[in-house]
């Protein structure tokens, strides 16, 4: 239970779809449970690990069916539906549907494709509309955001009745995310787009190109196929929504879209501003590297084999250090990730490309109970960009890295409760943009 927390650490790191074969896994997760919905608990049993064999028996499995099938029914469907890389494993996420209720469940692969890990995650909580989403006050409408190549389904939420209104693009943090940056039963895109545009802003929000496009993100890639491609066309499409004031548009930069907004700001010299919310002033390296010694110290286990661990997991992410490639190649995988993806981030300096940027105004958030961004990221920013005079600066002690209000850290768990955005914090943007006219 303990290397648990390693394994969630790990979780974050991830910013794309593993580079297996999806299909090969999906298929190999799908059978298993034909298996076990036919009652063939040998072959379902030949699916894991060798190690795992020995301590799960053909037994078991039917022991285990059998108490699932006498709470749930039998099955109906079970289809897996998602993948992502966690730590050394590789995690496909099945939806069940059974003759009397729904259950997901969570199969972990190792790089050989076997099975070494069964779970059933507690059901889901279900999004709730924050109160500060006002439907009268605002409408969407669904478009597709085109680069060359690629169609991303889209959401244009503007307000009812207002002329000449700024627009906000929203750019996604670290991973695979759809329109709304949903984790768990959390939409806090979503959030945003309803509590700015209530205020009378509209926003564009899209699902992000490695959802998508998940083939395309298994060799050499960095950060502009990923995210700065998207957030400049969505720059673009703004511009061109009916009422909207294309002189008066924002991006709103979440973690590693907070942290690259600098960067999209150069590629969108026109643009009024952008907002960083909870973005790394420091290399994307030291973020994981705290990130996992908060998890491991959460653990509290002091264990010799617990220790060796966590220093192997440090060694590994120690490693995406590149700043050139020099006999490494580019699509090299480094915990996640390729080797070019790490030089690209770690040559861009993004304290100081925000400091040369001398048009968009800019507003650098933070909450003080992030646990994948700290307050040493806006201590940075503070410090580094604290003579410009446009720019905003603003703590929020109680903030998550989801921007909900929260009692205190935690391990992650909270991510699995919805809680909407800060309705404070919506309305301290919406009073910064309307600022800037």
């Amino acid at each position: 239970m303990k290397k648990t927390f390693l394994l969630i650490a790990l979780l974050f790191v991830s910013t794309v779809t593993f580079s297996q074969n999806v299909l090969s896994l999906f298929s190999k997760t799908n059978q298993f449970f034909i298996f076990m919905a036919e009652e063939k608990f040998t072959d379902a049993h030949k699916s894991f690990d060798e190690t795992e064999q020995a301590k799960i028996s053909p037994e078991q499995l039917k022991e285990l069916w059998d108490n699932i099938t006498a709470k749930l029914g039998k099955p109906v469907t079970l289809d897996a539906v998602q993948s992502k890389l966690q730590g050394e494993f590789y995690a496909v996420t099945v939806e069940g549907e059974f003759e009397k209720d729904n259950q997901n469940f969570v199969v972990l692969f190792n790089k050989a494709e076997k099975i070494i890990g069964l779970f059933m995650p507690p059901k889901a909580s279900v999004y709730t509309k924050p109160l500060y989403a006002d439907t009268n006050l605002y409408e969407e409408k669904s478009v597709y955001l085109q680069t060359p190549g690629h169609q991303l389904a889209a959401v244009i939420t503007t307000p009812k009745n207002v002329k000449n209104f700024p627009m906000v693009v929203l750019v996604h943090g670290s991973g695979p995310n759809d329109m709304d940056a949903s984790v768990g039963p959390n939409k806090p895109f979503k959030d945003l787009a309803a509590g700015l545009a209530s205020k009378g802003i509209g926003s564009i929000r899209y699902v992000k190109r490695t959802l998508v496009y998940a083939h395309e993100f298994t060799k050499t890639f960095t950060v502009k196929e990923e995210v700065t491609d998207d957030a400049v066309a969505a720059v673009a499409l703004a511009k061109t929504v009916a009422g909207a004031n294309p002189k008066n548009v924002y991006v709103f930069g979440h973690s590693l879209g907070g942290m690259l907004a600098p960067r999209i700001a150069t590629l969108t010299p026109d643009i009024a501003g952008i907002i960083l919310a909870a973005a790394p002033a420091r290399k994307l390296t030291d973020i994981i590297v705290e990130q996992n010694k908060y998890m491991f110290e959460l653990a509290k286990d002091t264990t010799e084999a617990s220790k060796k661990q966590f220093q192997t997991v440090i060694t590994e992410i120690e490693r995406s250090k590149l700043s050139k490639l020099n006999d490494i190649k580019a699509d090299s995988v480094i915990i996640g990730l390729p080797a070019a993806y790490w030089v690209d981030l770690n040559v861009y300096d993004q304290v100081a490309t925000a400091k040369k940027l001398t048009k968009p105004r800019i507003f650098v958030l933070q909450g003080g109970n992030d646990i994948q961004v700290s307050e040493t990221d806006y201590n940075l920013w503070s410090a580094g960009l604290a003579k410009k005079a446009n720019v905003t600066f603003k703590l929020y002690p109680e903030l998550n890295h989801l921007l909900s209000p929260q009692t205190e850290k935690s391990n992650g768990s909270q991510y699995q409760v919805p809680v909407n955005v800060s309705e404070t914090l919506i309305n301290d943007i919406a009073a910064w943009i309307k600022a800037g006219k």
